[in-house]
């Protein structure tokens, strides 16, 4: 299946449809089997200790599988996640970015698996890993046609 969307006509596209976070996050790659979504990390992403928090780094894989799947379906916005499995292995660092490596696992009529390994910028070893499950909107339901 080929991609729905280039890179920056899916970064428009999140912009349209999910602008709270527009600002925290870059696609710096995009292909047909892989994404790799970046979180700019800023002081309000960072717990106690001065490291990313478990709250920013699920933020990152969500949306890094939400971004894959609608590069792969198209539009449609109200795809919703429906399970996430995470595992915190390392600290992360917390002066630099993270970088969510995504690939879907499975891409069906109406769920997505997509697996997230998250990386601090320049560090050779995975901090998280993330499985993250999707519902896409039946085609011609309201949701899918709000998309």
């Amino acid at each position: 299946m080929a991609l729905a969307f280039d890179r920056d006509e899916l970064t428009a596209y999140l912009a349209e449809v999910f602008p709270q976070v527009r600002d925290d996050f870059v696609i710096d790659a995009l292909a047909e089997d892989h994404l790799t979504l970046r979180l700019r990390t800023s002081e309000r992403h960072l717990r106690p200790g001065g490291t990313v928090s478990g709250p920013s780094m699920f933020a990152l894989a969500d949306c890094a599988v939400y971004a894959m799947v609608l590069a792969r379906v198209g539009r449609q916005a109200l795809a919703v996640t429906t399970g996430c499995s995470m595992d915190f292995m390392r600290k992360p660092e917390g002066g630099a970015d993270m970088l969510g490596r995504c690939r879907l696992l499975k891409l069906g009529r109406t769920l997505a698996v997509g697996d997230v390994l998250l990386y601090s910028e320049g560090a050779e070893k995975p901090v998280a890993r993330a499985t993250m499950t999707y519902s896409i909107p039946p085609a011609g339901s309201a949701a899918a046609r709000a998309g």
